[in-house]
């Protein structure tokens, strides 16, 4: 999905790209393959030991804090970030920090989950192991938010785009019902959480211990929360 937003925003050879809150080298690799030997990239996070090295060989990681630090110099082509802002407690002066990164006709692609859009693990309810996964799911926002995120951030992308100058703003929403890599992505969750669950009273041990059983079955239809893009362009 991100790297297809890419694409449609005309990313090419000899532009210069900021990924901001890179994480791993995954993301970042998309528009380095893009820009090419002739471009350049910058990843950027406040932990860069998991960026590694990206393929290409034209992206330096760095350390930068995106609500603390100013902007790199230089101006980009493609500023883009990817579950990063639902979880930074100054979301505004993040995102004015990454638009003014901007070079003139410079896009930025802001992504960020919105679990308010589609709140339930199992759209489908339709018996106990479903109402159990939604339970579970239920439990995992309520954690999220007291930690300080956003559960419908991602669906304000457009209005804040527009509220800081860009042209041009457009959004969609994306999530998948059902496949391997959503039963991959609740179990690695649970077992994520499964101590601040128990402890907050959210879940019991045994119920946790059923979930994984379940899901291993392949007879739920697993959800995401719906994953929103914006994009725009600076004038």
């Amino acid at each position: 999905m991100t790297f297809r937003h890419v694409g449609r925003l005309g990313v090419s050879a000899g532009m210069r790209c900021w990924e901001v809150g890179a994480g791993g080298p995954s993301v970042p690799s998309g528009p380095a393959e893009r820009v090419g030997p002739a471009g350049s990239g910058l990843a950027t996070d406040i932990d860069v030991s998991w960026i590694g090295d990206v393929p290409g060989g034209v992206t330096e990681a760095r350390r930068h804090d995106v609500a603390a630090d100013p902007p790199p110099p230089g101006g980009f082509d493609l500023v883009h970030t990817r579950l990063v802002l639902v979880h930074v407690t100054d979301r505004a002066e993040a995102l004015r920090r990454m638009v003014q990164a901007l070079r003139p006709g410079g896009r930025p692609l802001l992504e960020d989950a919105d679990p308010g859009l589609q709140p339930l693990q199992c759209p489908d309810e339709s018996g106990p192991e479903q109402r159990l996964a939604n339970r579970l799911r239920s439990g995992f926002r309520a954690l999220t938010a007291q930690r300080g995120a956003d559960l419908a951030y991602g669906r304000t992308l457009p209005r804040l785009l527009r509220a800081a100058g860009l042209d041009d703003v457009r959004a969609d929403a994306y999530f998948p019902i059902t496949g391997p890599a959503c039963a991959r992505l609740e179990a690695a969750t649970v077992r994520q959480i499964r101590g601040l669950l128990v402890s907050e009273g959210l879940a019991t041990d045994g119920e946790i211990d059923r979930h994984p059983a379940n899901v291993a079955t392949g007879r739920l239809d697993l959800a995401t929360a719906p994953m929103v893009s914006a994009w725009g362009r600076r004038p």
